[in-house]
């Protein structure tokens, strides 16, 4: 029996186990871990009436149930198969990999400083007069059709230029703005509204926007709250409340892309 539990076995045990685990990190993220739970506990009865009960009855109906609901699960969770499959691509996961072949040189810090500096002078700006704003940061996943329910800008990124977008008179700042490839694409955007019961009522729709933009994809997203003022980031399903402008810059400078 041990000598033919192989090095094979042992590796389909450990990849079963990692995609279980980053599944049932993304579900916990997003609010779905019941239904998770759920999954888990109707294959383990499958597993038992049909593998070790031998019930071929109730174990040909349950295959047949697993077979259409397969279907259904990717269908219900196609945006946390997504963002699961994002994980397991992320750049991040394979920076290892590219370090040996790419070298980043002093240019690329200093470019990437200059495109964080101006979205978090402008944050900080718009904290002190308690200017609503939403903006989201392309990562690995395009935000092309979030773009297209805005108006096009593919403007370089610049302080004054957000702060008029998100200005109290101005017709798109209602909308989230989106930055992607250095520049900023568009803005008046719509973006998903997350239902997670678990953010607190006091925040609006500015930031249950971010917090579904982070669980629908890799994007990092930041909210200026035009009640407090406060400086608010989500990022990969988690909402982070009350930074400071050290710690925003701190956020944008570790982000694969801006």
């Amino acid at each position: 029996m041990i000598e033919s539990f192989g090095i094979k076995d042992i590796l389909d045990i450990v990849i079963v186990a990692l995609m279980l685990y980053y599944l049932y990190k993304i579900m916990k993220e997003s609010g779905t871990i019941n239904i998770f739970y759920g999954v888990l506990a109707f294959i383990l009865v499958w597993v038992v009436a049909a593998e070790i009960l031998e019930m071929k009855l109730i174990g040909t109906i349950l295959d047949k149930v697993m077979s259409i609901g397969l279907l259904i699960l990717v269908i219900i969770f196609q945006d946390q198969i997504k963002r699961f499959l994002v994980e397991l691509g992320s750049k991040k996961r394979w920076k290892f990999l590219t370090g040996l072949f790419h070298h980043r040189d002093k240019e690329d810090g200093h470019d990437l400083h200059t495109r964080v500096m101006p979205i978090v002078y402008a944050c900080m700006s718009m904290s002190k007069s308690k200017t609503g704003a939403l903006i989201v940061i392309q990562q690995d996943v395009p935000l092309e059709n979030y773009e297209k329910s805005g108006d096009m800008i593919d403007a370089e990124i610049n302080t004054r230029l957000i702060e008029n977008i998100f200005f109290k008179n101005s017709p798109l700042h209602d909308g989230a703005m989106i930055v992607a490839d250095g520049k900023i694409k568009a803005a008046g955007c719509i973006l998903p509204v997350s239902h997670d019961t678990n953010v607190p009522r006091s925040l609006g729709l500015r930031h249950r926007s971010a917090l579904g933009i982070s669980q629908a994809t890799d994007a990092f997203a930041i909210v200026v709250s035009e009640e407090t003022g406060n400086i608010s980031v989500a990022y990969r399903g988690r909402l982070s409340t009350r930074l400071s402008s050290t710690e925003l810059e701190k956020r944008l400078s570790h982000l694969n892309a801006i």
